[in-house]
């Protein structure tokens, strides 16, 4: 409820000439959320349909994971007398099982029809590998000295056991498995899930920008679209960012984390996909940091001098926030997430100054070119009446009606005062009529 009444608060500041009652706001809430899942479940339908596609680049991180960890466990190219791939190791090992049941004979005639020289070299080293492992650490030197082979191959058996190498085949696909009868449908609903998320994104951040920033006029529709495909780019980079680049180092990290603690890294294939999923997304949604920023700073709840002196609180807050979302307690991938959103924060700081820069020089401009029509009016006014005299007169020609109008103004004074008193001559006599009588 905290949130919610937060967010109607930022509807109500984003368009204060149409404040709206709560139940209204509700009712918008609806829509909009009607809006989302409506918009998640086709995108949802039509990622089902491409799940294999889906499940094949999932599992590429952990094939990758499992790719440089057997490539470790493989000697120096110096320390063996053949190269040594980690494809020409599996299919090695692979030649070795199908060997091992085979008499001598029967061997050879298996290794002839392989007609790869080097395979079958690696092969018997295979072979070689795993009977020096079935003895004591201290006896395992000498056993190979006193093999009938050359020194190719003790070079080659020797430098396997010092890097550990594991003779029994393995795929990548073997570290994930499945223990209940419905956890791969519901894996599939999952994965279908999240990626509608990823395809539907920008109609998913233009219908809440469209609830949160109600009342937009046509100028600022115009620039919404560019806003939502640079929101979405930055998502997408994200996700990409994560799944190329931290996703593979985090996997890393527990897969050695086992290795060194003796446990074996039989992974479930439906926890792997919800860490898989969910650490991507939650790269991809920490890179919407900008978006949320301007649109602050659009509101007038942010400005460049706030984030300025604000930097050092923000970065503190950037870190905690990743050492929370990251799934890994290691500081490298928390670096790995903190350090774009720093970066970003950093450019939002800068798009803010120029965003101020470039309103400051409008309004300047629209006070400039408000004060030159004040100006422009004035001027007309000056010009239409430049010949009038102190009475509002213009020229000779209007003589007759400045006459008119002084006596029309003499006229009217003498209407509002009273008659001054006559003044008596003292030479003049009175009349009879006018003498008092006695």
């Amino acid at each position: 409820m905290f949130l919610l009444k937060k967010i109607f608060q930022l509807r109500d500041h984003a368009n204060s000439d149409a404040e709206k009652p709560f139940l209204e706001h509700l009712e918008d809430l609806r829509v909009t959320i009607t809006k989302i899942v409506v918009t998640l479940v086709i995108s949802m339908t039509v990622c089902f349909s491409f799940q294999d596609k889906l499940m094949n680049v999932l599992r590429r991180p952990i094939e990758r994971v499992w790719y440089l960890h057997q490539q470790t466990l493989l000697p120096d190219k110096d320390k063996v007398a053949r190269p040594l791939t980690v494809e020409d190791w599996q299919a090695a090992k692979q030649l070795e099982r199908a060997a091992a049941p085979l008499e001598s004979a029967e061997k050879e005639h298996l290794y002839r029809m392989v007609g790869d020289d080097s395979l079958v070299f690696h092969s018997k080293a295979v072979s070689y590998l795993r009977s020096a492992l079935c003895l004591q650490e201290a006896k395992r030197e000498g056993y190979i000295a006193g093999l009938p082979i050359d020194d190719e191959m003790k070079k080659e058996v020797k430098a396997l056991l010092e890097t550990k190498a594991n003779p029994e085949p393995q795929v990548a696909s073997s570290s994930l498995s499945s223990l209940r009868p419905t956890e791969t449908f519901m894996l599939s609903m999952s994965l279908s899930f999240f990626a509608g998320i990823v395809v539907a994104f920008p109609l998913l951040l233009y219908f809440i920008l469209q609830f949160i920033l109600p009342g937009l006029h046509g100028h600022e529709k115009r620039v919404l679209w560019p806003a939502l495909a640079i929101g979405f780019g930055l998502f997408l980079g994200g996700v990409l960012f994560a799944y190329f680049l931290v996703l593979p180092r985090a996997l890393v990290f527990f897969f050695e984390w086992g290795n060194d603690m003796g446990i074996s890294n039989d992974w479930r294939i439906g926890e792997y996909i919800s860490f898989a999923t969910q650490f991507t997304l939650l790269f991809g949604a920490s890179f919407e940091l900008p978006v949320v920023v301007m649109v602050l700073v659009k509101l007038g709840l942010l400005g460049y001098e706030t984030m300025k002196k604000t930097r050092g609180y923000a970065i503190v807050a950037i870190f905690v926030i990743a050492a929370v979302l990251t799934p890994t307690p290691d500081i490298f991938t928390q670096c790995l997430m903190a350090c774009p959103m720093i970066l970003l924060y950093e450019g939002c700081i800068w798009l803010a100054w120029w965003d101020g820069k470039k309103q400051a020089k409008k309004e300047a401009a629209e006070a400039e070119e408000e004060a030159a029509r004040a100006r422009e009016r004035m001027t007309r006014l000056l010009e239409e009446h430049k010949d009038l005299d102190l009475y509002g007169t213009e020229g000779d020609e209007h003589h007759g009606f400045h006459d008119e109008h002084h006596d029309y103004r003499h006229e009217e004074i003498a209407g509002d005062h009273p008659e001054p008193p006559v003044e008596h001559d003292p030479d003049l006599k009175p009349k009879e009529d006018d003498q008092p009588k006695d």
